[in-house]
């Protein structure tokens, strides 16, 4: 842990043994790369060319004054100035420092040009990208929706990136370049102020909410009925897992929420139902074409780079809670945060603090946090008033539409209207350019447009009898509210200078997209909670599967009114939980936000153990929110643990991996035989009881079984087995495992010959027709799998051995030649925590045990002294590989460890290695 002191002279020593170190490392890697006759010779030089200058004096065309930045131990830079122009360039210079590889490959994904970087290989997924549309939106943001001071923000940050970028060769910014130099002639390009603003629309992309749920659901109808899918996603269990909004009510005469202590009445007119309360809409089956339509759609969505904040928009989750000071050692809130997104290398994150030396009309900024390479401002954080945190809310914000064509045109309302499209041409590193056109109906883009097989099978669609005739067949279009303009960039900054919680829900009134959960503390000691967005009002339909788009009867009418949005302040029970469960009890609420909410086990298990933690008036300290955020405890364990242990094993074998359970506590410890084979024993479960009656289109690769044909209504021994392998890659393959099985499994749990239970006859298992003969088999095919995996001996198993964390750098590093990922990657790192547990190391049990998504970052505010929160990132500062900051935060954040986060003056000079001076 760095030290909060001047370093002595046995830590300057022990800086030279890490340099030392770091450049035999280098030059070994160096010998590799020489040996596998690529015909380059990297030097030391060229690999540590791009290293920023952390120290003296550089001088910046375009400052008004000097700008002081202070790198602590970590290499967290602190930025100090004295106008907002100038901190804001000085942002971008820095972050562009340590990460502008990060930011020119973010661009180039919110711009569709991928290409350019990476040759012919990208090009379908830019053209996916270029049928979005993102930067075409940012472009109408900035020109028509920003206010002036955040376009001046975001100018001055755009200038300190091209300071930085000014005369420098790829090579001298980045190791990667020096490696694209071999295929590719590519040199970065100067950065624009809507370059910035496009991130958030990828942002909102891997927060887009339901729309993959909407995709499963359909699918699952060519092997299951509505009941059965019913079955698969259950109400959500609000007499057991409270809901984050939980005091005040919805005013039906003002049309208002009222946040604290309102007696108003609440006349529901709560547009339920869906597929998580009622089954599919009508409780029909959708069209064989549709199957394949969106079959079809469900891979482009696969093959679209996240943003870095999910697997495409599954497993998205987040944990987030604030304590008021009744309740705290201090006697200020406490507010934790930590968001659970896709591991990448280097991190989503990047922590720093941007300080005005005097706080006034034209420097109004004194705040830290985490932020993101290429974007001014702090997105979570706090400044010396407010602190805030954010979880994913998962509002439904995207709809399909089946399209009909006609000629040229569309059919809606009886009428054909012509698409609105446009040209786009795509440029190819290395090859031909490729121009594409892209269409919109008043729905928005026709994603069928992007894939042949949509066009195919759009002509085979069979729809019911009040549809238009198919003619040339239907397309699929994306209506989704970030692909109109709006002004979440404004709400970056009117966060970062909020003083109290009026302003605060003033700022969320701006955050649009991507719809989060917001959560607040002051000094004052006041908490709250506000829900913000653009979340549509629908006329027909409910978004759960997709809607005619030739009727207007299904267009969205407009959108919730910020007013009308949940909000708590100061609730009596003195803390506030979001994990993603549902905002507010569906009974309570005239508005449907989603019928897809998580199920609330990670926000009941962080509802208990601060319960736990203040009953009898304990108190919560900083280190009692650290250690809840790094709890194992597994919920489902705890439900199906009771009922293994008492099935009798006779096979001596599994009986000695049944024994490991006994007396086991729940806990996921990455050195736990017990988690390993429990977590081995649950997979098989759903496999068995769920998986395989699942259709290809949602089961992992690989996985191939012997099914009966779809449809088929003859005797079972008339059937002829038809051969299926999945098609799922394994991040997104079902049943994943997550909180909604375990309501499925909990529903079904003491209903012992429940027809999920029964698993057909196997060249080596015999049928099983109840709860624990499936048991049982899921208990003896665990054995085998761990036996496979980690050896006969159960005693050398462990859960970390089988859940593991590889960090990859997010480009060369997942595509580049095997010394290149050698040089950019790291880990495996063994890890505890696992699927819905407050730790969410997250996993697809349907794809294996390896670590898909994890607490991308992990904070505690202290709202009574700033200079004790703490902070920890999951790799670190630098995006430069061999740099000493590369993933120096990351051995600290497996064992759970903070470091300090310094705020005040005082404390950051006392904490500062490091100190570079901007000048004129």
């Amino acid at each position: 842990m760095p030290s909060n002191t001047t370093a002595s002279s046995g830590h300057k020593s022990g800086k030279k043994k890490g340099r030392r170190a770091r450049l035999i490392v280098i030059v070994l890697v160096l010998a590799i790369v020489a040996g596998v006759g690529y015909g380059a010779y990297w030097s030391v030089s060229t690999v540590r060319a791009s290293f920023p200058q952390t120290k003296g004096t550089i001088k910046l065309d375009g400052l008004s004054g000097p700008v002081d930045v202070k790198r602590d131990g970590n290499g967290i830079p602190q930025i100090y100035a004295e106008s907002d122009a100038d901190l804001f360039m000085a942002q971008g210079f820095v972050q562009a420092q340590d990460r502008f590889w990060e930011m020119d490959v973010r661009r180039h994904t919110t711009s569709g040009r991928l290409s350019e970087m990476f040759g012919k290989g990208q090009v379908k997924t830019d053209e996916f990208l270029r049928t979005l549309g993102w930067h075409r939106v940012a472009q109408k943001e900035y020109d028509t929706k920003l206010s002036p001071e955040t376009k001046k923000y975001l100018q001055a940050y755009s200038k300190g990136v091209n300071a930085y970028l000014k005369d420098k060769s790829g090579k001298d910014i980045s190791l990667e370049y020096a490696a694209l130099g071999f295929t590719n002639d590519y040199e970065p390009q100067e950065w624009t102020p809507v370059d910035s603003v496009a991130w958030l629309k990828a942002m909102a992309w891997d927060l887009r909410g339901n729309m993959q749920d909407e995709i499963d659901r359909s699918l699952m109808t060519s092997r299951l009925g509505p009941s059965q899918i019913k079955d698969l996603y259950p109400e959500y269990p609000y007499n057991r897992n409270k809901p984050i909004v939980q005091e005040g009510a919805y005013n039906s005469a003002t049309k208002e929420y009222e946040g604290k202590g309102s007696s108003a009445g609440s006349q529901s007119q709560s547009q339920t139902g869906g597929a998580a309360g009622t089954g599919l809409a009508g409780d029909t089956q959708a069209p064989d074409g549709l199957q394949s339509q969106l079959s079809g759609l469900s891979d482009i969505l696969d093959s679209v780079p996240d943003a870095g904040l999910g697997p495409n928009g599954n497993g998205i989750g987040s944990n987030s809670w604030v304590v008021s000071g009744d309740h705290t050692i201090t006697g200020k809130p406490l507010l934790a945060n930590d968001p659970h997104l896709s591991p990448q290398l280097p991190s989503t994150w990047y922590q720093m603090g941007l300080h005005c030396r005097t706080v006034s009309k034209d420097c109004q900024y004194d705040v830290s946090g985490y932020t993101f390479a290429g974007m001014p401002g702090v997105v979570i954080g706090h400044n010396k008033n407010i602190a805030w945190g954010m979880t994913n809310l998962g509002a439904d914000v995207t709809d399909l539409y089946l399209e009909k064509f006609e000629g040229d045109g569309y059919a809606y309302d009886n009428k054909v209207l012509p698409f609105k499209s446009r040209v786009e041409t795509i440029k190819v590193a290395g090859g031909k350019s490729k121009k594409i056109t892209v269409r919109e109906t008043g729905n928005g883009p026709l994603l069928s447009d992007r894939n042949d097989e949509l066009v195919k099978v759009g002509k085979k669609a069979t729809v019911d009898s009040a549809a238009p005739d198919r003619g040339d067949g239907y397309g699929v279009s994306l209506r989704w509210t970030a692909l109109k303009p709006g002004r979440s960039m404004d709400a970056v900054f009117e966060l970062n200078k909020a003083k109290d919680f009026s302003e605060f829900r003033k700022a969320a009134a701006s955050f649009e997209v991507p719809s989060q959960n917001l959560i607040y503390a002051d000094t004052k000691g006041h908490i709250g909670y506000q829900a913000p967005g653009k979340i549509p009002v629908r006329g027909k339909g409910d978004g759960a599967l997709p809607a005619p788009g030739w009727d207007s009867d299904y267009r969205w009418t407009g959108y919730i009114p910020q007013s009308a949005l949940p909000y708590e302040y100061d609730p009596k029970r003195g803390y506030i939980v979001t994990a993603n469960q549902a905002v507010i009890d569906e009974d309570k609420y005239p508005y449907k936000l989603t019928s897809d909410w998580g199920y609330g086990a990670r926000s009941q298990r962080i509802t208990d153990l601060i319960q736990s933690k203040i009953k009898d008036g304990g108190k919560v300290s900083t280190e009692d929110m650290r250690l809840m955020q790094m709890d194992n405890s597994s919920e489902i364990a705890k439900l199906l643990v009771p009922k293994l242990l008492k099935i009798d094993v006779k096979d001596s074998y599994v009986r000695e991996a049944q024994k490991l359970l006994e007396g086991w506590d729940y806990t996921q410890d990455p050195d736990s035989a017990a988690a390993a084979y429990f977590n081995s024993v649950w997979r098989n479960i759903l496999k068995l009881s769920i998986g395989n009656k699942l259709p290809k289109e949602l089961r992992a690769k690989g996985q191939c079984l012997s099914v009966e044909p779809a449809g088929n209504t003859g005797p079972a021994d008339e059937a002829e087995p038809v051969r299926e392998c999945g098609q799922r890659d394994a991040e997104t393959a079902q049943p994943d495992g997550g909180d909604r099985y375990y309501e499925v499994i909990r529903s079904i749990l003491d209903d012992e010959d429940n027809d999920w239970w029964k698993s057909p006859k196997t060249r080596t298992d015999a049928e099983t027709k109840t709860r624990d003969q499936l048991f049982g088999r899921a208990m003896e095919d665990a054995r085998w799998d761990l036996t496979a995996k980690l050896g006969k001996d159960v005693d050398t198993w462990s859960w970390g051995r089988l859940h593991r964390l590889t960090l990859k750098n997010q480009t060369l590093g997942v595509e580049g030649p095997g010394w290149l990922q050698f040089m950019l990657n790291r880990g495996p790192f063994k890890l505890g925590g696992g699927e819905a547990a407050v730790n969410a190391t997250g996993w697809n049990a349907a794809g294996g045990y390896g670590v898909q998504w994890v607490p991308s970052m992990r904070m505690v505010v202290n709202l009574d002294d700033f200079n004790k929160s703490k902070w920890i990132n999951l790799t670190g500062a630098s995006g430069h590989a061999y740099s000493a900051h590369y993933t120096d935060q990351t051995s600290k954040w497996v064992k759970g460890e903070l470091l300090p986060w310094s705020f005040s003056e005082p404390a950051v000079k006392k904490s500062t290695n490091d100190t570079l001076v901007l000048r004129p």
